[in-house]
């Protein structure tokens, strides 16, 4: 994908907002202004157009990985109610887009990604589009990052069995993580709260995300 952003592209991604994510229920101001602003098609792989860059869809990124459909990842963003002025965990970077977001959302992302090839190329795209507040670590995103914790909040961009104990241990209190949890076909998207009482848990959409690799994953 050329590393561009063109009149087109920008209608292209008005109205992906307008029509997959506000029509559905994505009200976060802050998340419907950092989704018209970041070019999705930037972390696409080379070859897929423009239009398809935009569609109501997840794409294949290689190494068994995709990029996820935009009402999901705007979902799990609006889930975070991110305020500006947190520090954040990314567990699965991807092709970077979820982290070029948060980028915007956040004062400061460090995002994990399992496998070399994805973290070397997900930080290329993130330099190169100035998305300079964002770190990338290869590393087992299960075991979380300590360096950096305690997080105001933690995202998970793949499926996972069961919840990882590190993660809800570098979880600051009123922290919230974003993860989907169950099988390997079809996960619940959860919303954890760690508050004075103790551990709080959301459930909210059906979902189906690549599976969570890892110690504390399915493999």
């Amino acid at each position: 994908m050329e590393w561009n952003d063109t009149p087109r592209t920008k209608l292209l991604r008005d109205r992906m907002v307008r029509e997959q994510l506000q029509s559905r229920g994505i009200k976060d101001p802050r998340v419907i202004a950092v989704m018209k602003e970041v070019p999705r098609h930037w972390f696409c792989s080379a070859g897929i157009p423009e239009e398809e860059a935009y569609g109501d869809f997840p794409l294949p990124i290689g190494w068994g990985q995709t990029i996820s459909q935009p009402l999901m990842v705007a979902d799990m963003l609006q889930q975070m109610r991110l305020t500006g002025s947190e520090t954040v965990l990314e567990i699965g970077t991807g092709s970077g887009y979820n982290a070029a977001l948060l980028s915007r959302l956040a004062q400061r992302v460090i995002s994990l990604e399992i496998l070399p090839e994805l973290a070397e190329l997900s930080r290329q795209r993130l330099l190169r589009g100035g998305f300079d507040n964002v770190e990338v670590h290869q590393a087992d995103g299960t075991l979380g990052w300590s360096e950096a914790a305690p997080y105001d909040a933690i995202v998970v961009t793949a499926g996972a069995p069961v919840i990882p104990e590190a993660l809800l241990e570098q979880l600051k209190l009123e922290g919230r993580l974003v993860i989907p949890v169950g099988s390997l076909m079809l996960q619940k998207l959860l919303v954890v709260r760690r508050t004075a009482a103790g551990i709080r848990t959301e459930e909210h959409s059906d979902c189906r995300f690549v599976p969570l690799q890892g110690q504390g994953g399915w493999w």
